[in-house]
């Protein structure tokens, strides 16, 4: 089995090499470069990561900047933010950047190798400590943004494909999707490709703040 490339970019040398050694020790996982922000994009030009791993206080460069860029270059490339204690609106703007998970400083590392290898599964990740005050603020930010926004009239779902909306909508994960529809979790992740693609959307997040829009405006109408 292919090895998780990952890419740690962190300003801090002594953090930098010593996560780096016990990133390389893990089996699945190579370090291709763990460099401070000058190199990165030239490091992940010569070796496309599957994983970066971006301290978010770097000192000389805006790390929003650097996750629009690293998605825009590398779309396929997914991105975990590290920091202390980021801000309830950091978190906000760093998911509508396309960063894919969220990791605090002071865990242990295994929970480190755990975020690694969820993201890589297409899981997004916050820390449990985060879950519960974040994430209903970042999916209420989302909605209240896109107030307005309109159900392509043209594009029919399938019956299997509007429960499945609705169970997104309602915070359900894969795994969770898969057991209250009785269905394999690939099947679901298969209908979530196709609605997403029908919807021109490109994350669940999304599709729900789609979803729970259309929801005010039939209550409203």
């Amino acid at each position: 089995m292919s090895k998780i490339r990952v890419l740690f970019i962190e300003e801090n040398r002594l953090l930098r090499i010593g996560v780096a050694k016990m990133l390389n020790a893990e089996e699945n996982i190579s370090v291709v470069s763990a460099t401070g922000s000058g190199e990165a994009f030239v490091k992940a030009r010569k070796t496309p990561p599957n994983v970066v791993l971006l301290d978010l206080s770097l000192k000389h460069q805006d790390t929003l900047t650097v996750v629009s860029s690293l998605k825009k270059e590398f779309p396929g490339t997914h991105v975990i933010v590290m920091d202390l204690n980021p801000e309830d609106a950091e978190v906000v703007e760093y998911v509508r950047a396309g960063v894919s998970g969220f990791f605090l400083k002071d865990a242990a590392f295994h929970d480190l190798l755990s975020t690694i290898r969820s993201v890589v599964n297409g899981v997004k990740v916050l820390p449990p400590s985060m879950t519960e005050s974040l994430f209903s603020q970042i999916v209420e930010h989302v909605i209240q943004s896109s107030r307005g926004s309109q159900w392509p009239p043209d594009v029919k779902m399938t019956p299997r494909e509007q429960e499945v909306i609705g169970l997104i909508a309602a915070g359900k994960s894969n795994k969770e999707i898969a057991s209250e529809l009785n269905i394999a979790v690939y099947t679901i992740k298969s209908h979530v490709h196709n609605i997403l693609e029908k919807l021109a959307l490109h994350t669940r997040l999304e599709l729900a703040s789609l979803a729970h829009s259309q929801e005010t405006l039939k209550e409203a109408s």
